[in-house]
């Protein structure tokens, strides 16, 4: 049940995310004239403590939106849609920042991202060891 919950949490705030910044583009369009002048960046990212995404329960959801321009829930919104741009929303890439040290505990963090990225489908998954691990990666994206 908790995954049921889990995934309609996820779906109803990534549509929330992309429809809603285009809703007002696409009423004002003539015709048959283009609703938008880029492709959409909407996400989802949720967090929670556990060892898979399929049990574990979100304790933090944030929505971030870059296209037009940076917002969302999302609480460092302009550097987090930067940081996704530099890696060209590619998660996976986001390196461990220099000078950050955590401790060997294993308390393990589920991150989730799902949405679109400038038009494509994203979805993103990782465990972290424990939080200060996952906010070592990158500066902006996972800091919610």
């Amino acid at each position: 049940m908790r995954n049921t919950a889990r995934w309609a949490t996820t779906i109803g705030l990534t549509a929330a995310a992309v429809c809603a910044p285009l809703s007002g583009a696409a009423s004002a369009a003539p015709g048959g004239a283009p609703s938008a002048l880029y492709a959409p960046s909407a996400l989802v990212l949720t967090m929670g403590h556990g060892e898979s995404a399929m049990t574990v329960t979100p304790e933090r959801a944030v929505t971030l939106t870059c296209v037009p321009g940076p917002s969302g829930t999302h609480p460092a919104a302009a550097a987090a849609c930067g940081e996704l741009a530099q890696v060209d929303g590619n998660l996976q890439a986001l390196a461990v920042r220099d000078g950050v040290f955590c401790t060997q505990q294993y308390d393990p963090v589920v991150v989730t991202v799902d949405g679109v990225w400038q038009g494509q489908r994203l979805s993103y998954e990782r465990i972290f060891a424990n939080e200060c691990v996952m906010n070592a990666h990158g500066s902006g994206v996972l800091a919610f």
